[in-house]
């Protein structure tokens, strides 16, 4: 099987995550051009549901899978990583047809009581099928990711998007004559159509591949596999607890945004429209470069247990630098950019410039959530896991209490929210640093500390110049782009020079790598 390094492992997920992002986009605009603002209305309103059963039934397998694997694969015992793919198989089955008979019997009720709007049902139903393949795919995802070989799903969430905005339009045409409702769940069959194909993909990889026969004395492993679904869990439940304190979070946010807002006098329409400009505009854009992170996250896992494995602490503090370093390179671009031009960005992409200030408050805090996947993915790669989900929830605590605090005060409003926002992203990045101080004696070094405030101080003057004469001119989109353009050169320079990206790292990107 053809293993990657981390950093060539991170860059085709990477490649991949722009491609898939890309066509999503165009997906979207697709599905709206077709339904209509009332049918994107169904058909978004069936995602979370499909969301949280997504959610419980995978249990954060595939980062728990991936850590085991690769521990198994570094010291060759192989009869493990078949235990490991047998267990996890069991498991997602199981919990794969569970929920989904739950969401079938329960999408009546969830979509007149719960989602207000009976509609609903048609989409819901039209869903349910994906849930046991996409917790086939997440085990299959998390095998190849454990051996780091990153080109299986990166291809597969390719040929996904693929198949998908191929069939969407066929669908939903094909169904929009019976009703809104039954376009919104044609929409959603081409979204299993385009993961059933990918499966097929990962499948097909895996028989490739694969040294070992799953069905071959396949119960005699599964007997013997009680302490291999202990490992598994004990990092598969906290991962999971962290993604559904992410996902209560999200759930509960705009509540309590809306009776802060409106305690501060706020009118529910003013609140709605500040809240959307936030949720909106601002949110897209701060996490704009987390593909980037969220991807180096992925290939870490495996590397770091690799190095555990063979009790190797000297390689896991450089990968856990190395990918601090490029992802804090990646992110401190776009917050200075994000934070000096604002209103043009805004204005250009939404046609107003109303959530500038917005912005520009959150665009220096949210530089530490570009190193927070990674510094997660490291944590759960050393059986971190649980500290790391505690770390998640004390954020989400403190931020709530902040956010009610602050936006129920005339005063503040909607920049309180702001503000409670950026407080729970700066908590959980240094409690996930002091976590890793405690537990392994990792700290940023101090020289690396001061090349990252010499990075951010010579790219913001040097963008503060470049702002100066894109208004001294008649300001227009072209410009503005050359601005960027000319930007992120001189930004790519200074990454150079203050070796944030190494000649040996340069090296291992194989259409650079001649050339250095």
């Amino acid at each position: 099987m053809a293993k990657q390094t981390f950093l060539q492992g991170a860059l085709v997920l990477i490649i991949a995550g722009m491609i898939t992002r890309f066509l999503g986009f165009i997906n979207r605009i697709v599905v709206a051009r077709l339904m209509g603002e009332e049918g994107v209305g169904l058909y978004m309103m069936a995602l979370p549901t499909l969301f949280l059963v997504m959610t419980l039934t995978q249990l954060g397998l595939p980062v728990a899978i991936s850590k085991r694997v690769a521990e198994a694969d570094a010291i060759g015992d192989q009869t493990k990583v078949k235990r490991i793919l047998i267990v996890s198989l069991v498991i997602t089955s199981i919990t794969s047809i569970l929920f989904t008979v739950i969401m079938i019997i329960g999408a009546p009720f969830i979509a007149s009581t719960l989602l207000t709007d009976e509609r609903t049902l048609y989409p819901l139903i039209a869903i349910s099928p994906i849930v046991p393949i996409t917790a086939i795919s997440a085990v299959l995802r998390g095998y190849f990711q454990g051996k780091q070989n990153m080109k299986p799903q990166s291809f597969a969430q390719v040929i996904e998007q693929v198949v998908r905005i191929t069939c969407v339009a066929i669908f939903i045409k094909l169904l929009l004559p019976y009703g809104i409702e039954f376009a919104a769940a044609g929409a959603m069959i081409s979204v299993i159509l385009g993961e059933f194909v990918s499966l097929l993909y990962m499948i097909h990889r895996f028989k490739r591949k694969k040294k070992m026969k799953i069905r071959t004395h396949f119960f005699s492993y599964l007997k013997s596999s009680k302490d291999t679904m202990k490992e598994l869990f004990s990092i598969a439940l906290p991962s999971t607890g962290s993604r559904m304190i992410g996902s209560v979070s999200n759930f509960l946010e705009p509540i309590l945004v809306a009776q802060s807002l409106a305690i501060a006098g706020i009118t529910t329409t003013l609140a709605t429209k500040q809240y959307g400009e936030l949720t909106g505009y601002v949110l897209p854009l701060l996490y704009l470069p987390t593909f980037i992170t969220h991807s180096l996250a992925i290939a870490l896992v495996p590397n770091i247990s690799e190095a555990e494995a063979k009790n190797n602490r000297k390689l896991i503090h450089y990968r856990i630098h190395q990918s601090i370093r490029i992802s804090f390179a990646s992110g401190a671009i776009a917050t200075i950019i994000l934070t000096l031009f604002s209103v043009p960005i805004l204005t250009y992409m939404y046609g107003t410039g109303n959530a500038s200030q917005i912005i520009m408050l959150m665009a220096p805090f949210y530089i530490l959530l570009y190193i927070q996947s990674p510094l997660q993915a490291a944590l759960q790669a050393l059986d971190l896991a649980r500290p790391a989900m505690w770390n998640s929830l004390i954020g989400a605590v403190v931020k709530f209490i902040v956010l009610f605090v602050l936006a129920s005060n005339p005063n503040f409003g909607i920049m309180g929210v702001a503000i409670a926002m950026s407080v729970g992203v700066v908590l959980i990045t240094l409690l996930h640093l002091i976590t890793l101080q405690k537990a392994i004696q990792y700290s940023i070094p101090f020289k690396d500390t001061l090349k990252m405030l010499l990075l951010i101080i010579l790219t913001w003057g040097t963008g503060a110049v470049l702002k100066k004469i894109y208004i001294a001119f008649e300001p227009n989109i072209l410009a503005f782009l050359f601005i960027l353009l000319a930007l992120g050169f001189i930004y790519l320079l200074f990454l150079l020079l203050l070796r944030f990206i190494t000649r040996e790292e340069l090296k291992q990107i194989p259409f650079i790598q001649k050339w250095v």
